[in-house]
């Protein structure tokens, strides 16, 4: 599986994208998880202690160079084996998942993170351009829409956007669906979170509807997960079996389940 986490700020997304890669570690899957964020949490979801995950090596910005062709024409192209970028630039967590941090934003009036994005991006395309990976890859992107004005999650197989039963944030997730698109994912799916009631449920499923969403999963409400991020906790450590983390598990055994479905016909997404 190639998944890419999106939505707007403040959806859950980024408890959703560790979560589910520690479900699926769990299920004996191996797992890359890339936090595509400039303002990185993924790690403290994982499970990695905060005072480690503070340390944690960053993608250096010079994966992307500039080569001459022979006919004198300029290609970008990324520098390194990927295989030799995630041995030294990736961390294992718990369960085994490697995390890889793309960066933050370390100083103000700093610039713009182009070139970090640029290194995202040239990784997967170089893991997907050389089919040598095995694994579930998960990314966590960045809050709202510019990194698929960027092209950052343009080698992924599905687009997974997070909404919370408000309009703005299905606003988002339509956008996401939209530019996914523009990008040549077509696979794009709904996961609906911090649903509380039946109020929340129709909002949602209208809006899908409206908008020819497809409504992958729910995850209801849980106040688990407020005390895990208080504790600096990893959710599925803090409440392995709290509502939240049960639905987590079911989605994450539903997209095994669709993945071994579609392989005979499609091969892997």
């Amino acid at each position: 599986m190639r998944i890419a986490i999106a939505g707007k700020g403040g959806t859950g997304k980024t408890t959703i994208t560790g979560s589910l890669a520690r479900a699926l570690a769990q299920e004996g899957r191996t797992v890359l998880a890339v936090d595509a964020d400039t303002n990185p949490n993924l790690a403290t979801v994982l499970g990695i202690p905060p005072e480690t995950a503070e340390s944690l090596v960053t993608l250096p910005r010079d994966l992307m160079q500039r080569r001459t062709e022979p006919d004198g024409s300029t290609k970008v192209v990324f520098a390194r084996p990927a295989g030799e970028v995630l041995a030294e630039f990736g961390s294992v967590g718990p369960d085994g998942v490697r995390l890889v941090v793309m960066g933050k934003v370390a100083h103000a009036g700093a610039g713009c993170l182009c070139s970090a994005h640029a290194a995202v991006r040239g990784l997967l395309g170089e893991i997907v351009a050389q089919g040598e990976y095995a694994g579930d890859i998960l990314v966590d992107m960045e809050a709202g829409l510019e990194h698929l004005s960027r092209g950052t999650g343009r080698h992924m197989g599905r687009i997974l956007a997070v909404l919370e039963p408000y309009y703005r944030s299905m606003e988002t997730a339509s956008r996401v669906a939209d530019l996914a698109k523009e990008l040549g994912i077509a696979d794009v799916v709904v996961v609906s979170n911090k649903v509380r009631d039946d109020a929340d449920r129709q909002a949602i499923a209208e809006f899908c509807t409206k908008r020819d969403l497809r409504l992958l999963a729910e995850i209801p409400y849980d106040p688990a997960l407020a005390e895990a991020e208080r504790n600096g906790r990893s959710p599925i450590e803090h409440a392995p079996h709290s509502p939240a983390m049960r639905a987590v598990r079911a989605l994450a055994k539903q997209l095994m389940v669709a993945l071994l479905s579609v392989l005979p016909v499609v091969g892997m997404w």
